[in-house]
């Protein structure tokens, strides 16, 4: 499995933007399509966007769409979330994971778990 350490997350204002940070080790990150999850307090974990393992392809929860961009870098082995007009609805522990079967939005689905980062969004 690839270990994964998230980074990034912090207190912002509605309508600022924050990008978060995904280092992996162990195994060879281009093998796999990532994604980022947020876990509200009280709220199941949700999935809010993917990247296939070139990056040519993404996929987003549509409360996120337009708002924020899922990317990566594989010579640097991090995968990136750039946030933008924040909403206190987005405020959550992110967390990103990696997978082998890209297109999937279950948690299951994903073998490796970063630790999470939180993100607070203030009206």
């Amino acid at each position: 499995q690839v270990q994964l350490v998230e980074s990034g997350g912090g207190l912002v204002q509605a309508g600022g933007s924050l990008r978060l940070s995904c280092a992996a080790s162990g195994r060879t990150f281009s093998n796999y399509a990532m994604g980022w999850f947020r876990q509200a307090p009280g709220k199941e974990r949700e999935f809010v966007a993917a990247i296939n393992w070139s990056g040519s392809s993404t996929m987003y929860v549509d409360s996120v769409k337009g708002r924020f961009t899922i990317s990566r870098d594989n010579t640097k082995n991090t995968v990136y979330l750039q946030m933008n007009s924040l909403k206190p609805e987005d405020t959550a522990v992110y967390y990103c994971a990696a997978t082998m079967a890209y297109g999937s939005k279950r948690h299951a689905s994903y073998a490796s778990w970063g630790q999470g980062t939180q993100v607070t969004v203030s009206s």
